[in-house]
């Protein structure tokens, strides 16, 4: 498995590494060229020039014909009339340019430079290739398509639980597969299960819907045939066993126990672990629209919801509405950025799935200190202590961000002192995080 993964990546290094350049360039050069040779992108801005000239001429012929029989209040009326048709139009042309796009929109409509993260992304853990949402499935796909040729039982292997979504149909398929092997190799000498009828019900049902089943059965010594029926003048497609397979059974043993065991790959959550100085400034966030899991729709309702905040909070609520309306906060959100204030002042900063559990946090700071063995505490920002890691994030209100702060137990802490030890000061993190030691900004 190990060779396998090592090999994939090797290839997706050498595919994606890009234009070569000669020895005696600088590389640093030639990128800084090709940005500065790019061309900026227009903006359409004509239309609304003209829309905006032709109100104002009207407007101003408006105000020639009618200055002395209209107030200086009927004026502004117009004038206020014209400014809110020409928002109203731009408003639609923007509506009608994000409808374009399919999933899920950005809640941010300004840009922004001092994002608190740049976005979310993953790490592909057949290639090692860092990826955004979108970038994912394709990825990963050609990743196993690639080594087809290279490792095809494997590759099969991985397309049949990472190509279908439904997990339920893929178990149900895989142990139908494992139990055709099972009667192969402990009953060598029956030619009856050699063979698979590809018009059976149970194989029509359970494995032809599959993808990546018809490439395993090729990878593992099947050829489809087309035979006689006994006693009948049809014909029909069988899987059928080469006879070089039944030389060794015991890799279709193998085959099967790599089919059952055989998990869907998927891209790891990138935390991008990164330390910053200590600051004032590490209780505000700023994220970019990849934190939220929100349509244009649901930002519709979400407007109506605002309007609706001092009647909501005027009537005395029942613990029905009260719940339902937590349920809809905390799907909200996909993901979460927490900070973490550490002793010694530093800030240690991770991205996590707001439905992921609060055990996360601990392992990803675990693995940020030098003395990982000693125990500690993370309290949360109203300095209660986070007991239960079992709960998940959204569930104890640390979504979408949130500042903690970190301690050690203090009791081991008062057992040491009680030694005559010295407690743990100074820096607590690992010198490779705090190599690439950054500001808030």
């Amino acid at each position: 498995m190990k060779k396998f993964f090592q090999g994939i990546k090797t290839d997706m290094r050498f595919k994606t590494a890009g234009p070569g350049h000669k020895l005696t360039e600088d590389a640093r050069n030639t990128v800084s060229n090709e940005k500065l040779t790019e061309t900026p992108k227009s903006r359409s801005t004509s239309t609304d020039g003209a829309q905006v000239a032709a109100a104002a001429a009207a407007m101003a012929r408006m105000e020639q014909n009618q200055a002395k029989s209209r107030s200086l209040t009927s004026h502004d009326i117009i004038k206020a009339q014209v400014k809110k048709e020409l928002e109203a139009e731009a408003a639609a042309r923007e509506t009608e340019a994000s409808t374009s796009h399919k999933g899920p929109v950005s809640v941010v409509t300004e840009e922004h430079t001092n994002l608190s993260v740049s976005g979310v992304y993953f790490n592909c853990p057949l290639t090692g290739a860092t990826l955004t949402r979108d970038q994912r499935e394709a990825h990963i796909r050609e990743a196993i398509l690639l080594h087809v040729s290279k490792d095809p039982v494997m590759a099969s292997i991985m397309q049949i639980h990472t190509f279908n979504r439904d997990q339920e149909k893929v178990k149900l398929g895989t142990e139908t597969i494992a139990k055709y092997l099972e009667n192969i190799y402990s009953y060598p000498d029956e030619a009856k299960y050699q063979k698979i009828k590809l018009a059976n019900r149970v194989f029509q049902e359970r494995i032809r819907c599959l993808e990546g089943a018809h490439e395993f059965f090729e990878a593992i010594g099947f050829e489809k045939k087309t035979l006689p029926v006994p006693e009948q003048e049809t014909t029909e497609d069988f899987y059928v066993l080469k006879e070089e397979v039944l030389a060794n059974l015991d890799d279709l043993k193998q085959h099967k126990n790599k089919l059952l065991s055989m998990e869907p790959i998927k891209a790891k959550l990138d935390r991008q672990p990164c330390v910053f100085q200590p600051s004032p400034q590490a209780s505000q966030f700023e994220l970019p629209s990849d934190f939220y899991n929100l349509t244009i729709d649901d930002i519709k309702r979400e407007q109506k919801q605002r309007t609706e905040v001092a009647e909501r909070h005027a009537m005395l609520r029942t613990k029905a509405m009260r719940e339902r309306e937590e349920q809809r906060e905390m799907r909200k959100y996909n993901y979460t950025l927490l900070r973490i204030r550490l002793p010694d002042g530093y800030i240690l900063q991770g991205t996590f799935y707001a439905r992921e559990r609060v055990s996360a946090l601990f392992d990803f700071v675990r693995e940020a200190l030098q003395n990982y063995w000693l125990p500690f505490e993370v309290l949360a920002p109203g300095g209660h202590r986070l007991a239960d890691e079992t709960v998940a994030f959204n569930e104890c209100g640390l979504v979408p961000a949130a500042l903690l702060t970190f301690r050690w137990d203090p009791g081991v802490m008062a057992d040491v002192e009680a030694a005559g030890a010295k407690g743990s000061t100074g820096t607590i993190l690992k010198p490779e995080l705090l190599s690439f030691i950054q500001t808030l900004p």
